[in-house]
């Protein structure tokens, strides 16, 4: 069901949005915590280290794709907005081949050079083969991953943020069944993980396509309308490569950092691989927050409504003050339970390592939640540089810490490093979102 954003309170509206992203998002994300929570407790701690390592690589390299079907998916809904078929038909058509084209070459790319990338990461000996076996399948489904998010963020684009979920609900219920399956019974080890994956992410892929297709019969698609437009690659191009910018070099900071983790050996992998994986679940929320009051923007920006974007913003910052408190709060408490979902009860140094970092990171977790809600503004307004700015400061300055902090303090350096980018990060964004406003309000 499409939502005009345009109409209703923004509370309401950002809400029942932004709730079915969560949830999807969520299962999104339980494709590699299940791998993760099955390799650890069936293969062995060297194992859920290398997969856990990996996701750095494999979460990079699947924000490029999110970063384009995200940066189309702006356009999409500044279109919906203000009600302009026409050009919102020709944009589809192009933005979909594009999307297609670049996911496959990535695919083929990605796997051609599997052993220079595990090369380039630096993995300890013990983990190498494990990574090899995962990454080899991981990398033939970056097509579909591409797919998904292409369709996926076409129906986010008309308000419609529960069809994906649908899909996903039903994936991640395949992708149980196929760890059991090729781990646990047929011992394929982190092959078998991979495989599950590839193949839900296909189903997705496919299903999603086929329905999202039908979906769209609301905008009387015809034969002429199916051509791939210069005019509207050339603003497709221009702003998803910008937001894939801008969601690549925030994966590569933390492959940067991964790098460094990796030399502290694979006690504090498996650490800060169970870490990784509680950090992406706790944010998750906040992130889909963002992303939903980036839509939000867009289609208001579309119909002109200066003010309903001012009144998003302030009711997006009180649920991002509610949401984080209750998320640290969690983490915090619950961090050695945390901890052992992903490692056995007898790995007490992955344990401590991993605690050591709950208790220091996830009480700044609104810091990101800001950044993030900024991120969302700045790429619905159309001003995606700003969020690349944002983007160089926090993870410049986290990168060019954590390798300063580091040989002095340790792993607790590296934390530490990832909160002082955060605030800076934020007070950039603050300044700057005072600046834009002020500039539409005088306009």
């Amino acid at each position: 069901m499409e939502l005009d954003m345009t109409k209703g309170k923004p509370s309401h509206i950002i809400l029942k949005f932004f709730i079915p992203l969560f949830i999807g998002d969520l299962l999104q994300q339980f494709y590699s915590i299940i791998d993760s929570i099955i390799i650890g407790k069936f293969v062995g701690t060297n194992a859920f280290a290398a997969v856990g390592s990996s996701s750095a690589v494999t979460v990079f390299i699947t924000s490029i794709l999110l970063g384009l079907a995200m940066g189309a998916s702006a356009i999409f809904s500044q279109l919906y907005g203000g009600k302009n078929y026409d050009e919102l038909k020709k944009t589809i058509s192009t933005a979909l081949l594009f999307l297609f084209c670049v996911s496959l070459l990535i695919t083929i790319v990605t796997s051609i050079f599997l052993k220079q990338i595990i090369t380039f990461y630096q993995m300890p000996e013990e983990t190498v083969t494990y990574a090899v076996d995962y990454l080899k399948y991981v990398f033939y489904g970056f097509v579909f991953v591409g797919i998904y998010n292409a369709f996926a963020f076409l129906l986010r684009a008309f308000g419609d943020s529960k069809t994906p979920l649908y899909f996903l609900v039903a994936s991640c219920i395949l992708n149980l069944i196929l760890d059991l399956l090729f781990i646990v019974i047929f011992h394929m080890g982190t092959s078998g993980a991979a495989i599950a994956t590839l193949l839900t992410q296909a189903f997705a892929a496919v299903g999603c396509g086929i329905y999202t297709i039908k979906r769209m019969r609301f905008l009387n698609f015809k034969r002429k309308d199916l051509v791939f437009s210069i005019t509207a690659f050339n603003k497709i191009a221009t702003f998803s490569i910008l937001t894939a910018l801008q969601q690549s070099i925030s994966s590569l900071g933390m492959m940067l950092i991964q790098g460094l983790v990796n030399t502290f050996g694979s006690t504090v992998m498996a650490a800060f691989a169970a870490c990784s994986k509680i950090d992406s679940v706790a944010n998750a929320p906040l992130q889909d927050l963002g992303n939903s009051f980036s839509t939000y923007t867009a289609q208001n920006k579309g119909a002109g409504e200066t003010m309903r974007i001012r009144k998003g913003f302030r009711t997006t910052s009180r649920i991002i003050i509610v949401l984080s408190t209750v998320i640290s709060f969690v983490a915090f408490i619950f961090a050695p339970d945390l901890i052992t979902l992903f490692v056995n009860k007898n790995a007490t140094e992955v344990i401590a390592v991993g605690v050591s970092y709950l208790k220091i990171v996830p009480l700044f977790y609104v810091l990101l939640g800001f950044i993030v809600m900024f991120y969302g503004f700045f790429r619905g307004l159309g001003n995606i540089k700003i969020s690349i700015l944002m983007t160089i400061v926090s993870q410049g300055l986290r990168v060019l810490l954590a390798y300063s902090f580091a040989p002095k303090l340790g792993f607790s350096g590296i934390c530490w490093a990832i909160i002082v980018g955060w605030f800076l990060s934020d007070i950039l964004g603050f300044y700057m979102y005072k600046k834009v406003m002020l500039k539409k309000c005088l306009a």
